[in-house]
């Protein structure tokens, strides 16, 4: 198996034990939960208030970064035309203080990012929080609903081939970073009127 400093999974429906089983076939330490609401109405094992102490009874810690590596950040300006706009988020000091700290956390010991959904080119997790440590040089693997792990690198060959060319893109880092904003766009997260209102109301309360 390839050596990876981080992994990532999407828990989808999995059964508790298959996940704990899971984590201990690729050797982590710490799951590190990056869902903006870490609660599961049909996968309850899956809520944060009962996660964490099923993850401790396995010797497994848990981490918490939804608030700064979520998928649905409060900001409104953080979306554009009504959809998450990663780009964005990954320029917030909040963002990459956070990756620093899950960079150093998976220094120490075997992290893996969870979040909700199965497929990784379907999450933030890979979307936008995987790129961004692929960037600073981090070898990340996916673990996928199997239990095989894809290396992401794979995983952007994946995308490429999903999202297709692009006429204005010449190089390799150009089709991907169009293949990125596309699927980004495909798959991110779009607020309801009420969230966004709400949304608005923090952004005004702060001012």
């Amino acid at each position: 198996m390839a050596a990876f400093d981080l992994f990532t999974i999407g828990h989808s429906n999995i059964s508790a034990t298959r996940f704990i089983a899971m984590q201990r076939a690729a050797g982590v330490s710490a799951v590190a939960d990056v869902r903006s609401t870490p609660f599961s109405r049909f996968c309850p094992w899956f809520s944060a208030k009962n996660l964490a102490p099923l993850l401790a009874d396995a010797g497994i810690g848990y981490l918490s970064y939804g608030e700064t590596l979520g998928g649905r950040p409060r900001d409104p300006s953080l979306y554009r035309d009504g959809v998450i706009d990663y780009q964005a988020v990954a320029r917030q000091r909040e963002f990459l203080t956070a990756l620093d700290r899950l960079t150093d956390a998976a220094a120490r010991r075997p992290v893996c990012i969870m979040c909700s959904e199965r497929e990784p080119l379907d999450c933030h997790r890979c979307l936008l929080v995987a790129r961004a440590l692929a960037a600073r040089g981090l070898a990340i693997g996916h673990i996928l609903y199997d239990g095989t792990i894809e290396p992401h690198r794979v995983t952007e060959q994946r995308l490429l081939a999903l999202e297709g060319g692009d006429l204005f893109a010449t190089g390799q880092a150009e089709r991907l970073a169009a293949a990125y904003f596309r699927r980004a766009r495909a798959v991110g997260y779009r607020p309801k009127p009420a969230a966004k209102a709400a949304r608005q109301k923090v952004a005004t309360e702060k001012r």
